[in-house]
């Protein structure tokens, strides 16, 4: 795999920091690539350099984020919910303004709705509905159901400044998805 120069990392880092903090001041529909360009300090061709518009740095943002939380699943999964619920937190926390923009700050809805869907996708495999006690209820309504009610609780979390540490919520969380699934 050819090494990518610094300085186009460092362009495109600086572009993706001052697009999420436009956003979050300001919203989506307000921001131009201007705004971007002079927050981030680079010329706006270099903008049009890495990114086709705004829409595109924003798919850009989401499918990062989305990609490294699929990778982070891969490295845990054979933990429990409560275990491998804590480095989701974490991540979450230290990246802190990008997902308190997308799920608190109405930032981008379809950023919700696909990480509805991976969380939807992370569960499955998870429940059992052939005895004990999920016997004869549909897969798919506990699988949005769960899937649902953690990324309220993730938005939550974020919505009230993060009151409890990542441990904290993973543990909590973590032990109602096992007394569901």
């Amino acid at each position: 795999m050819p090494k990518i120069d610094r300085r186009i990392i460092k362009s495109q880092e600086a572009i993706k920091k001052a697009f999420i903090e436009l956003m979050n001041e300001k919203g989506f529909d307000k921001i131009t690539i201007q705004d971007i360009s002079d927050r981030a300090n680079v010329n706006r061709r270099t903008v049009y350099l890495h990114y086709l518009d705004k829409f595109d740095i924003l798919d850009k943002m989401i499918e990062d984020h989305i990609n490294k939380l699929r990778e982070l699943c891969k490295s845990l999964s054979e933990m429990d919910f409560i275990d491998g619920g804590v480095p989701f937190f974490e991540y979450f926390k230290s990246n802190y303004l990008f997902f308190s923009t997308m799920l608190v700050g109405g930032g981008a809805a379809q950023f919700r709705a696909q990480y509805l869907e991976f969380s939807v996708e992370l569960l499955k495999g998870e429940v059992n509905v052939t005895d004990g006690k999920n016997k004869g209820l549909n897969e798919e309504i506990i699988l949005r159901f769960v899937a649902a009610a953690y990324v309220e609780l993730v938005e939550w979390w974020l919505k009230e400044g993060m009151p409890y540490p990542p441990r904290v919520m993973a543990e909590q969380v973590g032990i109602l998805i096992e007394r569901i699934l």
